[in-house]
């Protein structure tokens, strides 16, 4: 584990608890650039200049200052912070507690999250106040400060520990009103959403995080090796952009059916193309012999259409 970032205490009624912060995650981005002088790509230097000397400085030689009045500083040590007359300097003040499920939109801007490990002296507070919020589904509302400043947290339980999940404060978070989000009040048919429902449905399941990687990381690395080796590299193709979405069901048919065959396929059971519109036309026949609304595609109303004039069935493209 790594080095602790916090020492203090969680403040609990009367109750004093010592615990440490270890930060929960890291970056696990290896990528990074140098900036390098356009004509001879020699890497450059940043250089701290003093302008009153007209010389570079080392950063040791510099010191953390607030200018209170026009060019007037005051010099500000880690020992005046140190000194900072607030309780939530070295203890994590619980303000109150609130019911989980019902408060996550309240807890939903994260700004980062630590583990808790509770000191020898005070492991059995620290685990009987994790079983409590955990039996009765609280989250402990906290103020604590972090890196020279106060911020408001989340505790919740997490595993055999408990997660420290620092927040926004209110008047941090934007305003969603500020959006352009149109006044329009639409109307769906039965069948557009019979439809959406399905396709929710399709993509539905357990997260299973270990599915997920960081596929950027990974195609920026092939991109520097390409450069590095002198192949040229491949551009992605581009989304297709500038059409209005005409026919929603077609393209919600469109998604169901790619997403129900990718799924099967995961699971070792491939579907061609010809054995989905067969089990579409099973479901659809079942109690009738013609699809309800719900289940009416518009790949069938098109077909339907075509047939009955007597032209070629078109295949409508879809978004």
């Amino acid at each position: 584990m790594a080095r602790a970032m916090w020492k203090g205490a969680i403040q609990f009624g009367l109750v004093t608890i010592p615990v440490k912060l270890y930060l929960a995650t890291e970056s696990k981005s290896t990528i990074s650039f140098n900036l390098l002088h356009k004509e001879d790509l020699s890497r450059i230097q940043m250089k701290i200049w003093c302008p009153v000397d007209e010389a570079m400085i080392e950063r040791s030689d510099t010191v953390r200052g607030y200018e209170y009045a026009p060019g007037d500083y005051v010099v500000i040590t880690d020992d005046d912070l140190d000194r900072v007359p607030l309780k939530t300097v070295r203890s994590i003040e619980i303000e109150q507690f609130v019911e989980r499920e019902a408060n996550q939109g309240a807890v939903r801007f994260v700004k980062q999250a630590y583990y808790l490990e509770p000191d020898k002296i005070g492991r059995k507070a620290f685990a009987l106040l994790r079983t409590v919020l955990a039996e009765q589904g609280l989250t402990a509302i906290c103020k604590v400060v972090i890196k020279d400043r106060e911020a408001l947290a989340a505790l919740d339980p997490f595993e055999g520990t408990m997660m420290l999940s620092t927040l926004h404060w209110p008047d941090e978070i934007r305003a969603a009103g500020d959006l352009d989000l149109g006044d329009e009040e639409f109307e769906f048919k039965p069948a557009e959403k019979a439809m959406a429902a399905q396709l929710v449905a399709a993509m539905t399941g357990e997260f299973d995080p270990t599915q997920y990687r960081d596929e950027y990381r990974e195609a920026v690395r092939a991109v520097i090796e390409a450069k590095v080796e002198g192949r040229e590299t491949v551009a992605a193709a581009e989304p297709e952009t500038g059409g209005k979405l005409i026919d929603l069901m077609a393209a919600l048919e469109a998604s169901v059916k790619a997403t129900t065959e990718a799924r099967d396929a995961a699971h070792g059971q491939p579907v061609s193309v010809g054995e989905a519109k067969a089990r579409r036309a099973g479901r659809a026949g079942k109690g009738s012999s013609k699809p309800d609304g719900a289940r009416v595609t518009a790949e069938t109303q098109v077909e339907e259409k075509a047939g009955a004039a007597g032209r070629p069935v078109r295949k409508r493209k879809t978004a």
